[in-house]
């Protein structure tokens, strides 16, 4: 079985839009965004800041100098202030983070009101926005970081409201309309955008003109994996890179002559925070199933069946983080019946055995999200490769995988 992610997008127009390989786990302790860049403000984070935490607020707070493209080409601060109310922005799957908030604050505030939203902002409570607020509450600049689409939050104050979850992907984020807002857009573009749906991204669409959203991946658990990005194109930072400067815009430099790309940037806010970025995301540890997620009698008769009559486990190799791209494989879509799109649209052709840990909390599957439960994905592998599992076999291989 090999949840598969990532594929592509359509029509030359402005890049757009941020999907980063980041992940989350903030502590209330964050240093105030604008006191850390103040030191450092063109190329590298706050030197006094300790090593550990540096990735954490590169993840989180930094914007790779990508403000001019949010406010002064999308006008999405005008939008914001005029027409996007708390509730509209829960509602289009943007998180807010309830640390960043006094008691009392939601009870109180008016969610319908733009202004509220503004001071959300004011505050830092938006998750993956930054944005600078003057005195007389107006949103001055506005940005994206990678926490946009790779944290979430755990809901434990109402839905949409909690403390930060970080790596797994904000499934609930409806990037493509959140864009269209803007009033830059042509209607096609915009059409385009609005498709995608909530949870999918399609990082290629700029590039390439194709339309072909993927389901948004998590940035958690790849710390022993050779190959963290869905298709192998590099280690975790080159995807990094690759979307801080064509998706989200930010000021840096990118280069890959087998895509046709080469951005040189100065000053290049994105290269030297690349390291401590990774360094973060690598940190990460996919969450454990929650207590009676699973029923372990079950979960013990399917990892039987994953390592042997399922042969799930010819490529999603347990020792080896369950997968087999730590031995420099990669797969064809042909080999697994995936949709050919995304790995055609990128130099590998290819996609590399997706790691299994915290299935349950990122569904849907496969690149394309055609898979939305592991039930969905068990029958698509027991119909292509013939495996003839039986509904008990196929029922205990899914209580294994929700529990890994």
């Amino acid at each position: 079985m090999r949840p598969h992610h990532h594929a592509s997008s359509t029509f030359a127009v402005l890049s757009l839009v941020a999907l980063l390989a980041c992940t989350d786990q903030r502590g209330p302790t964050a240093p105030p965004r604008a006191a850390l860049e103040a030191q450092n403000p063109l190329t590298a984070p706050p030197v006094d800041v300790p090593a550990p935490a540096q990735g954490r607020y590169i993840f989180r707070h930094w914007t790779f100098g990508d403000e001019p493209f949010w406010t002064d080409t999308l006008l999405l601060n005008a939008v914001i202030e005029a027409a996007v109310s708390p509730a509209t922005a829960l509602a289009v799957g943007l998180k807010v983070d309830a640390e960043r908030l006094p008691p009392g604050f939601l009870a109180s505030a008016d969610l319908t009101s733009p202004a509220t939203t503004v001071e959300l902002l004011r505050r830092d409570a938006v998750v993956g926005v930054e944005a600078d607020v003057t005195a007389d509450k107006h949103i001055k600049r506005l940005g994206i970081t990678c926490a946009l689409c790779h944290s979430t939050v755990d809901n434990s104050v109402t839905a949409g409201v909690g403390r930060r979850v970080d790596g797994l992907p904000n499934s609930d984020l409806n990037v493509g309309a959140i864009v269209a807002l803007s009033p830059a857009l042509p209607a096609a573009v915009k059409a385009v955008f609005n498709s995608w749906g909530p949870g999918k991204y399609d990082a290629e669409f700029n590039r390439d003109g194709i339309n072909s959203p993927v389901v948004i991946p998590p940035a958690l658990g790849l710390r022993n994996v050779a190959l963290e990005t869905y298709t192998a194109e590099g280690p975790v930072s080159y995807w990094n890179a690759y979307v801080a400067v064509t998706q989200m815009h930010g000021h840096g430099s990118f280069s890959d002559p087998a895509l046709g790309i080469s951005i040189q940037q100065t000053p290049d806010r994105v290269t030297p925070v690349l390291p401590v970025l990774r360094a973060y995301q690598l940190s990460l540890d996919a969450p454990a199933p929650p207590a009676g997620s699973f029923d372990p009698a079950a979960a013990a008769r399917g990892q039987a069946v994953f390592t042997t009559t399922g042969r799930c486990a010819s490529c999603h190799i347990p020792t080896m983080a369950f997968t087999d791209v730590n031995l420099g494989i990669l797969h064809a879509p042909s080999e697994t019946g995936m949709d050919p799109v995304r790995a055609n649209r990128l130099k590998n052709h290819k996609y590399r055995t997706t790691p299994l840990r915290a299935l349950t909390r990122h569904a849907p599957y496969f690149h394309d999200g055609s898979a939305a439960t592991l039930l969905a994905v068990v029958e698509h592998y027991n119909s292509f490769f013939g495996l003839g599992l039986s509904p008990q076999q196929k029922a205990d291989l899914v209580e294994y995988l929700k529990s890994l």
